[in-house]
C-alpha cells in the first residue's frame, strides 16, 4: 500500500494538483485499499460500490462520495493504468439554495469583530467575493489600492481572476501594508507567515454569534451574499460570473433564485 500511495502522491504533484486535493485523494485511496484488503473484495467494480454503499450507510455527503469515486478513479486510471472503465455514476447531489446574509446582518457581524486585522478580513470576504483561502493568502502585490483592484492568484482550480476593491477600505489597506514587501502576506501572523483558513473561520463564528445572527452562516455566505447584493443591484449574470471566477454560468446562476425581484414582490393569499 505504501507503494501505491507514495507513487500516487508524485503522480498528484506532477499532475499539479493543490495541496487540499492531493490530501483528500490520499486519505480516500487509503481508506479504499484498506477496506478491499480487509472485506477480502476482489473484484475491483464490487469492491468500489461496497466501499461507497459503506459512505453512504454512514451519511456521508454525496460531495464526499463522489469525491472518493474521483480518487479511486484517479487511482486505476493514472496510477495503476487499469484500462478496465469503472461503471459508476457519481451521487446526486442535493440543490440546496445559499445562505444569504443581508447587508443589514453583514454590517452587524463586521461591528462585532474587534479585532481591527479580521474586521478587514471579514470585510474583504464580502466586499470582493473572496473564499477564505484567497482572503489569507493575499500578498500585497496583489492589491491595486488605487485602481480599486484585487488580482486573485491560483485560486480554486489554479486559476487567476479579477475582483473589485470597495473605496471604503482604500485607508485601512495602506495603513495594512505600510511598509511591506510586495511579496509579503498581508495578514500575517504572529508566528510568521499568513494567517491560517481555520483562525479566520473560528473568528466569523465569534462575530456571527455575537451579532446575534440566526442563519446558519459560515465565511462563504459573503461570497454568496457579494453574488447576490450584486445582482440585486442590477450587475449582468455574467460579470458576476467573472468576479466569482465560476467556470460555468449555470453555477453563477443559482443567485437568481435567491434574488428574483418578481417572486419577492409575490405576496402571501394567507
Amino acid at each position: 500500500m505504501e507503494n501505491i500511495l507514495e507513487k500516487t502522491e508524485r503522480i498528484l504533484c506532477l499532475r499539479n494538483y493543490s495541496p487540499k486535493t492531493r490530501k483528500a485523494y490520499l486519505f480516500s485511496i487509503k481508506n479504499y485499499l484498506s477496506f478491499s484488503k480487509e472485506k477480502g473484495i476482489q473484484n475491483k467494480q464490487m469492491a468500489i460500490e461496497a466501499f461507497l454503499f459503506e459512505k453512504y450507510k454512514r451519511n456521508q455527503s454525496p460531495q464526499t462520495i463522489n469525491l472518493a469515486l474521483n480518487a479511486i478513479k484517479f487511482l486505476y486510471a493514472a496510477v495503476l493504468k487499469d484500462p478496465q472503465k469503472i461503471d459508476l455514476k457519481f451521487a446526486k447531489k442535493s440543490k440546496r439554495l445559499p445562505i444569504v446574509l443581508s447587508r443589514a446582518e453583514i454590517e452587524r457581524i463586521i461591528e462585532s469583530t474587534e479585532n481591527a486585522k479580521y474586521k478587514i478580513m471579514i470585510s474583504l470576504g464580502y466586499a470582493c467575493g473572496l473564499r477564505v483561502s484567497e482572503v489569507v493568502d493575499l500578498k500585497v502585490s496583489d492589491l491595486d489600492i488605487d485602481e480599486l483592484v484585487v488580482h486573485i492568484k491560483e485560486a480554486k482550480g489554479k486559476k487567476d481572476r479579477i475582483s473589485v476593491l470597495p473605496e471604503k477600505l482604500q485607508n485601512d489597506l495602506r495603513n495594512l501594508i505600510a511598509g511591506k514587501n510586495p511579496k509579503d502576506f498581508i495578514f500575517a501572523s504572529n508566528r510568521g507567515g499568513n494567517l491560517t483558513t481555520t483562525s479566520l473561520q473560528k473568528m466569523f463564528r465569534k462575530s456571527i454569534a455575537k451579532a446575534k445572527i440566526q442563519k446558519p452562516a459560515t465565511f462563504h455566505s459573503l461570497r454568496h451574499s457579494f453574488a447576490t447584493h450584486l445582482l440585486e443591484n442590477g450587475v449582468d449574470v455574467r460579470y458576476v460570473q467573472e468576479l466569482l471566477g465560476h467556470a460555468n454560468i449555470r453555477t453563477t446562476q443559482i443567485y437568481t433564485q435567491v434574488t428574483n425581484p418578481s417572486l419577492k414582490n409575490i405576496k402571501s393569499p394567507f
